[in-house]
């Protein structure tokens, strides 16, 4: 009996939300793709793109990650299940769910933000993320558009004091040194969501 796949919804805002899967989909490394056509023999993102009025504009997959942007206000929740039906159906079937690189990589700013987000996702693994671990923090990528990193803190970061101080002086500077071809590094963390929040509820 093959081990049931487990699907965890992580909405970012209302635009993106990640998908983590219980087994990978793309270890080759991140794909990215932006239309139907672009999906075209891969059945895992042909599957989401063509789900009624989701409006699904990208599918980014990266190793067990789905990530789907749309450009309606729906919420996540009322298409996260359907989501989650179109990634298990994609891998059950016999066909890879998302067809390898092409041999020949695309040039253009696409494929430079795909190999910016392989790089960044390496440093962050092996570099950020321990160092801000020390402090009960992490580090989570959620993508790169025109060489600006997407980001969302994590565990003692989300809402914590020092968390800009963190972005800007060790993370953005790690990031410069190590990959100068980042242009900028963008923080969507809710942090009033945080254990210690930036903004506390009012009182009443």
């Amino acid at each position: 009996m093959e081990p049931q796949i487990t699907i965890t919804a992580e909405p970012i805002d209302v635009h993106r939300c990640k998908f983590v899967v219980s087994q990978p989909i793309a270890p080759g490394g991140v794909r990215r793709f932006g239309s139907l056509q672009e999906a075209s023999g891969s059945p895992l993102p042909e599957a989401i793109f063509r789900i009624p009025q989701a409006g699904v504009t990208e599918v980014i997959v990266s190793g067990n990650i789905v990530t789907v942007v749309k450009d309606n206000p729906t919420p996540w929740q009322a298409i996260g299940k359907t989501v989650g039906g179109a990634i298990r159906f994609a891998l059950a079937q016999e066909a890879p769910a998302v067809a390898p690189k092409p041999a020949a990589p695309p040039s253009g700013p696409a494929a430079d933000d795909d190999a910016l987000y392989e790089r960044v996702a390496e440093l962050f693994e092996h570099q950020v993320n321990p160092m801000v671990a020390r402090h009960g923090g992490r580090v989570e990528l959620i993508d790169v558009q025109d060489a600006v990193v997407m980001l969302r803190l994590g565990g003692g970061c989300q809402g914590c004091g020092m968390a800009d101080v963190t972005l800007r002086q060790g993370i953005e500077g790690m990031l410069s040194q190590a990959i100068p071809e980042v242009k900028g590094v963008v923080d969507i963390t809710d942090h009033s969501a945080g254990a210690n929040p930036y903004f506390a509820s009012a009182k009443k």
